[in-house]
C-alpha cells in the first residue's frame, strides 16, 4: 500500500532510537531536526521502504543515512559487523564526492571519533564504486567490502553480475536511491529498476528513495518499490516535504514595454538588470536554455562590465570571477569551475542544464533564469540550488525576453507559488533495456522461464509487459533469427523449452555484457557535406529533427537537407529557399504538456473577458491577481491579449484556431495548438504525411511549443487532412510516417547498441559511432525483413513517440476534438497574428542579425495595431516571407563582395609573382581557369603559406588549392575511364558536372545509367576515388 507519512516525530522520539554515539553527532552538528529528518527517519529504522520529497539542502539524504548510520553502529558496537554491504547508495552523477563527505564520511568519523573515547571501534567502511575507480581499489573492496557501498546505476548492474563481488550483496538491507526523480524519466532509470528486482531475488531490503520537486508521487514511488505480487505494489511511506522552504521568486522584463523597446535597449537593459542582481549578491547562478546562450552571456558580461566580473593579480595577471558550464566543456573544464565557486573564486557561474542536478557547487543565494525553464518541476529544481541550507530561502529571478516567455514564466510562477508540479513521464516497457537485462540475468544464473518473467514483471516499468513480448526478446537473444547472423548478430542465451530453462551462450558472455553495459548513447557530430565540401558539423539530435528538404542555416549559409549515411550528412545549396530548422531546435527544452495546458487556461479566461467587453481596468486587475507580475508585466499581457482579440481570435484550452494568410503564390496555415512541442511533432507530421499521401504534395513544417505552421504553394486541403485524424489512427499513421526518417534512424542505433545487437566494445576494440550507425542501417533492413514489428525496432518507434514525442497527450488532444470539447475555428487574415509572430521569425533566427528581427517584430506590430484602429497601413512595409529573404540575401551578397575584394587586395599585395597572384584571384573569382603548375606549387608551400600569409587568405587559397588539385586528378580519372569503356559523350558531360559539383537538372538517361553502372561489377578502369563520388552523387541527383 501506498501511503503518506502524514504525522511528524517528535525529537525526543527520534533521539530515544538513536544510539548514544549518534545521538551525541547529531546534537553536537544541528540544533534540531530537519522536516524530512521529522517524518523520515522512524519509518527507515522500521524497515518500511520511504520515499522522500524534499528541496534541495533540506536534508533528505542525511536522513536516510541517519537511521543507517544508527543501525551500523549497534552492530559494530556489539563487534557483529560482517565483511558484507548492507546499504547500496546509487545516485545517477559520479560526482558524488562532496555530498557523501557531508552527509555520510564526517558523520562515521565523528561517530567513529565518539566511539574511541569510549573505546568502542566503530569502524563502518563506505567506499565508492564507479567507471572510474581503478583495479587495484575494486580488488581492495573484494577483500574488504564496504558496508556502504556507493554506486552509479551501471555500475550497479555490473556488480551484480560479477563472479565474486556479487556474493557480499546477498544480505543487502537498504538501498537508497538519490535523484530518482531524474531516473524515472529516463531508461537508466527503467535499467535500475530491473536491477533492483534482480537484487530482490538475492534478499529482501528496504528501499529509500530520495528526490526533489516531482509528480504524481504515487507514481514515483511505485516506480521506487514496483510490485510484491502480480497484483499489489510494495508498500511505501511518501514523506512529501517539497514545499517546507520558502521561496523568493520574481518574473522580471528588463524594459517596461516588451514589444515596442528597440534592440539595443533591451540588449542594453537586459545586462544591466544581471549584472545589477549579480553585484547585490554574493554568488549567483544564471540558467539559460542552450549552451551558445551560456557562452554568449559570459562573454557579454566580461565586455561590458570588465572591472565587476575579472580581477587583477599582480602587475599584468587578472583572473575571471565568472564562468560557463555546460555539457559540451570538457570535464576538467567543468570540475575545475566548480571548485571554484565552492572555493569563493566565482561571483557568477552560467550553465544551461549541466548544475540542475545535486552536484555541490557551494553557496548560491541568488538563482536567475533567462527565459522560460519549460516546466514548473524544473524551474523549482533550478531556483532550488539557492539558499542551499536549511532554513535558507530558495531566490529565484526570471528574466523574460518577449511577450510569449512572459505570459509562460507568469503562468509558471503561479503553479509554482501554488503547487502544481507537472507530471513525470515514466518509460513504459523498453524491450531493448529488457534485452539488456534478459542477459545479464542468464549470465548471473541459468534460471526459469516463470521465475525471470515474473521478477522482470514486479518491476513498475514492466508491469504491463505481456507475455508475447517477453518472449519476442527471448527469440531474438537465443538466435532464433539466422538471418541476423549475416550481421554479426549471434545468440546470446539458449533456451529450453522443455525443461522452461534459461542460461547464458558463448565463453565470452560476461566480458561482453560487462563492457557493453548501460543505456546512454554514444553521440557524435555529424559531419555535413556539399559534394565533397566538407561544410561544418552539426549535433547529432539536430540531424534526426531534419526531414528531406528542410533548410537551416550552417556557417552563414543556407542548406538543404537531402540525405545522411553514417555519420555524414548530405545537403544542397538551397536556391534561395528561407530556413525553416534555426539551428538551436535541437538543445531547447519543450514545454511540459501540463504546463501548456495552465496557459490555455488563462488564455480561456481572458478570451471570455475580452469577448464580454470587460474594462481595461478590470482586465488588468484580474491579470495582477491571476499571475503574480508587477504593473509593467499586467499591462504587457493586457495588450497581447488585446491585439491577439481584436486582430484575430483568441486560442483557448477549448478553441484550435487556425489563421490562414498567404503572399504571392505562397499559402500559410498556423495552427495555435499550444501543447507544447513534443505534442505538435507529432499533430504536425501527422497532418503533413496525410496531405502527401491523399495529394501527392509536400509541405513545409515549422514547429514550436505554441503550434506549428505548414507552407505550401498549390491548393492543399489542409483542414480536411487537420479534421480527418482521429486518435484511434493517429499510432497507425505515425509509424508509416516515420518510416525513413533520420530520427527513427538513429533512435533505432541507440536502441540496437543497448539490446546489445550493435556491440560498441569487443575484444578490447571500441567500434565508432560512424561504424555503429552504419551496421545500424544494416540491421535495420535486416530486421524489416524479419518484421516490421521486431522487438528492437518496435523500441525505436515506442521511443520516437513516446519518449521523444507525446503522442499519449496528442491522441487526448485529437479525442477531445472528436468529442466536440475542442473546437477548430478558421480565420483568414492578411498577414500573421501577434500569436504567431515568434513561429512565423524562428527559422530566420539564424541568419537575421538581430536588430533586424526587432525591428521587423516592431514593424509588424504596428501594422497589427494599424489594422486593429482602421488606421492607414504603412506604405513601404508588407508582411512577404520573400521580400525578408530577398532582403537577407542582398545583405549577404553584398558583404561576400566585400570578402572578395578583401581578399583580391591581400592577393595583390604579396611578396609573390604577378603569375601567382593573377592565378590567387582567379581563385577567389571562382574560376576553374588556375594553372596546374601554380597549385601544385601552393600544395607544396603549404606550410609557408599558412605561417607568412594573412590568415583569411591563407585559410581560402589552401582550401582551394586542394578542391582544384582533387578536381584535376577526377577529371584525369574520367579521362581514363572514358577511353577504355568508350563512354557516351552525354554521359562524360554529366559526370564533369558532376565532379564541378552540380546536382540538379539531370535527365533521366544519365539517372538509368549511373543506376545500371552500381548494379554490375565495376571495371578496374574506374578509380575509387571517382566511383565514391559518383555513388554519393547518385542519392543527391535522385
Amino acid at each position: 500500500m501506498i501511503s503518506y507519512q502524514k504525522t511528524p516525530y517528535l525529537d525526543e522520539e527520534i533521539y530515544s532510537i538513536l544510539h548514544p554515539y549518534v545521538r551525541r553527532w547529531f546534537k553536537s552538528s544541528f540544533s534540531s531536526f530537519s522536516d524530512p529528518q521529522k517524518f523520515g527517519i522512524i519509518p527507515i529504522h522500521n524497515r518500511k521502504n520511504t520515499l522522500i520529497f524534499a528541496s534541495t539542502g533540506s536534508g533528505k539524504t542525511l536522513t536516510a543515512f541517519t537511521s543507517i548510520i544508527n543501525e551500523l553502529t549497534f552492530l559494530a558496537e556489539k563487534d557483529k559487523l560482517e565483511d558484507r554491504v548492507y546499504c547500496v547508495y546509487i545516485s545517477p552523477l559520479k560526482a558524488l564526492s562532496r555530498d557523501i563527505k557531508v552527509n555520510l564520511m564526517d558523520p562515521l568519523k565523528v561517530v567513529k571519533k565518539i566511539g574511541k573515547e569510549d573505546g568502542k571501534d566503530i569502524d563502518i567502511r563506505a567506499l565508492v564504486r564507479t567507471g572510474d575507480t581503478s583495479s587495484y581499489r575494486k580488488s581492495k573492496m573484494l577483500k574488504k567490502p564496504p558496508h556502504i557501498l556507493i554506486t552509479t546505476p551501471e555500475s550497479f548492474a555490473i556488480v551484480l553480475t560479477s563472479i565474486k563481488f556479487r556474493k557480499k550483496l546477498n544480505k543487502v538491507d537498504w538501498v537508497i536511491v538519490d535523484e530518482i526523480h531524474s531516473l524515472a524519466s529516463s531508461k537508466r532509470g527503467v535499467h535500475l529498476s530491473l536491477s533492483l528486482e534482480r537484487l530482490n531475488q538475492k534478499t529482501d531490503f528496504t528501499r529509500i528513495g530520495l528526490s526533489a520537486t516531482v509528480a504524481p508521487l504515487e507514481e514515483v514511488a511505485k516506480f521506487l518499490v514496483g510490485k510484491k505480487d502480480k497484483e499489489r505494489f510494495r508498500d511505501c511511506k511518501i514523506v512529501d516535504a517539497q514545499f517546507t522552504k520558502k521561496m523568493d521568486l520574481k518574473v522580471l522584463s528588463p524594459v517596461k514595454s516588451i514589444i515596442e523597446s528597440s534592440r539595443q535597449k533591451m540588449h542594453r537593459q537586459m545586462y544591466d538588470l544581471i549584472n545589477t542582481l549579480v553585484q547585490s549578491h554574493k554568488t549567483t547562478l544564471i540558467f539559460t536554455n542552450t549552451r551558445s546562450a551560456t557562452e554568449r552571456v559570459v562573454h557579454n558580461l566580461k565586455l561590458k562590465f570588465p572591472d565587476q566580473y575579472t580581477e587583477k593579480i599582480g602587475e599584468a595577471d587578472t583572473k575571471s570571477l565568472i564562468g560557463a558550464h555546460h555539457g559540451s566543456l570538457s570535464a576538467e573544464h567543468r570540475i575545475r569551475i566548480e571548485k571554484q565557486l565552492k572555493n569563493g573564486d566565482l561571483r557568477c557561474i552560467v550553465s544551461s542544464t549541466s548544475l540542475e542536478l545535486g552536484i555541490d557547487i557551494g553557496y548560491i543565494d541568488l538563482v536567475i533564469l533567462l527565459g522560460s525553464p519549460k516546466s514548473v518541476a524544473r524551474g523549482m529544481q533550478r531556483i532550488g540550488r539557492s539558499g542551499h541550507k536549511l532554513h535558507e530561502t530558495a531566490k529565484g529571478r526570471i528574466i523574460v525576453l518577449d511577450r510569449d516567455d512572459l505570459v509562460e514564466c507568469a503562468v509558471l510562477l503561479k503553479s509554482a507559488i501554488e503547487k502544481k508540479i507537472d507530471k513525470v513521464s515514466i518509460p513504459n516497457k523498453p524491450l531493448d533495456v529488457l534485452a539488456q537485462q534478459i542477459y545479464g540475468m542468464a549470465i548471473e544464473k541459468k534460471q526459469h522461464i516463470e521465475e525471470m518473467f515474473w521478477t522482470i514483471k514486479k518491476s513498475y516499468n514492466y508491469r504491463k509487459l505481456s507475455r508475447e513480448e517477453f518472449e519476442q526478446v527471448l527469440d531474438y537473444l537465443s538466435g532464433e533469427f539466422v538471418s541476423l547472423e549475416d550481421r554479426n548478430v549471434y545468440a546470446k542465451i539458449w533456451v529450453d523449452k522443455e525443461s522452461g530453462m534459461i542460461g547464458r551462450r558463448g565463453k565470452l558472455a560476461r566480458v561482453i555484457y560487462m563492457t557493453n553495459i548501460g543505456t546512454i548513447p554514444d553521440e557524435k557530430y555529424i559531419t555535413v557535406k556539399l559534394g565533397d565540401q566538407i561544410i561544418g558539423k552539426l549535433d547529432e539530435g539536430f540531424l534526426e529533427r531534419l526531414k528531406r528538404g528542410d533548410v537551416f542555416v550552417l556557417g552563414g549559409e543556407t542548406y538543404e537537407f537531402r540525405y545522411a549515411r553514417g555519420m555524414v550528412a548530405r545537403v544542397r545549396t538551397s536556391a534561395g529557399r528561407p530556413p525553416t530548422v534555426p539551428s538551436w531546435f535541437s538543445e531547447m527544452l519543450p514545454l511540459s504538456f501540463d504546463l501548456a495546458l495552465d496557459i490555455q487556461k488563462f488564455r480561456y479566461y481572458m478570451e471570455q473577458m475580452f469577448r464580454y467587453d470587460k474594462p481595461k481596468k478590470e482586465i488588468v486587475d484580474f491579470i495582477d491577481d491571476y499571475l503574480y507580475v508587477d504593473k509593467y508585466g499586467a499591462n504587457s499581457i493586457y495588450e497581447y491579449f488585446r491585439e491577439q482579440h481584436e486582430f484575430s481570435k483568441i486560442p483557448t484550452e477549448k478553441r484550435i484556431i487556425v489563421e490562414h494568410f498567404k503572399e504571392d503564390n505562397k499559402k500559410y496555415a498556423v495552427f495555435h495548438t499550444l501543447y507544447g512541442r513534443r505534442v505538435n511533432d507529432v499533430l504536425s507530421r501527422a497532418v503533413a504525411f496525410a496531405i502527401s499521401k491523399a495529394q501527392h504534395r509536400d509541405v513545409e513544417i515549422s514547429i514550436n511549443d505554441n503550434g506549428f505552421m505548414l507552407s505550401y504553394t498549390k491548393n492543399l486541403q489542409v483542414m480536411k487532412a487537420f479534421r480527418q485524424l482521429t486518435n484511434s489512427d493517429l499510432k497507425k499513421v505515425m509509424k508509416i510516417a516515420l518510416r525513413k526518417t533520420e530520427v527513427l534512424k538513429r533512435r533505432f542505433r541507440h536502441c540496437a547498441a543497448r539490446a546489445l545487437m550493435i556491440l560498441r566494445r569487443y575484444k578490447g576494440r571500441k567500434k565508432s559511432v560512424g561504424r555503429q550507425q552504419v551496421s545500424s542501417s544494416l540491421l535495420l533492413n535486416a530486421v524489416r525483413r524479419i518484421s516490421n514489428d521486431f522487438p528492437i525496432l518496435k523500441e525505436a518507434r515506442r521511443e520516437v513517440l513516446e519518449d521523444l514525442m507525446d503522442i499519449s497527450n496528442a491522441e487526448r488532444v485529437l479525442e477531445k476534438i472528436r468529442k466536440g470539447d475542442i473546437k477548430v475555428r478558421q480565420v483568414f487574415l492578411d498577414f500573421p497574428s501577434p500569436f504567431s509572430f515568434n513561429l512565423i521569425l524562428q527559422g530566420f533566427s539564424d541568419i537575421f542579425k538581430v536588430e533586424d528581427k526587432k525591428d521587423f517584430l516592431m514593424r509588424m506590430h504596428k501594422q497589427v495595431i494599424s489594422k486593429i484602429n482602421e488606421e492607414p497601413e504603412e506604405e513601404d512595409f508588407t508582411f512577404s516571407y520573400d521580400a525578408l529573404w530577398e532582403k537577407i540575401q542582398e545583405e549577404k551578397r553584398l558583404e561576400r563582395i566585400k570578402r572578395i575584394d578583401e581578399l583580391k587586395q591581400l592577393a595583390m599585395s604579396l611578396d609573390e609573382s604577378l603569375l601567382v597572384k593573377e592565378n590567387i584571384v582567379n581563385m577567389i573569382d571562382g574560376k576553374d581557369n588556375v594553372r596546374q603548375d601554380v597549385i601544385d606549387d601552393l600544395n607544396k608551400r603549404h606550410r609557408e603559406i599558412r605561417d607568412r600569409w594573412p590568415e583569411k587568405l591563407a585559410r581560402f587559397v589552401l582550401k582551394r588549392a586542394k578542391e582544384l588539385d582533387r578536381k584535376t586528378v577526377l577529371f584525369k580519372q574520367l579521362n581514363k575511364a572514358k577511353r577504355k569503356e568508350r563512354l557516351d559523350p552525354a554521359v562524360v558531360l554529366d559526370i564533369k558536372r558532376i565532379i564541378d559539383g552540380e546536382r540538379d537538372d539531370f535527365d533521366q538517361s544519365f539517372k538509368n545509367w549511373i543506376d545500371e553502372f552500381f548494379s554490375r561489377a565495376i571495371p578496374y578502369s574506374w578509380k575509387k576515388e571517382l566511383v565514391y563520388l559518383l555513388r554519393d552523387a547518385r542519392e543527391e541527383i535522385d
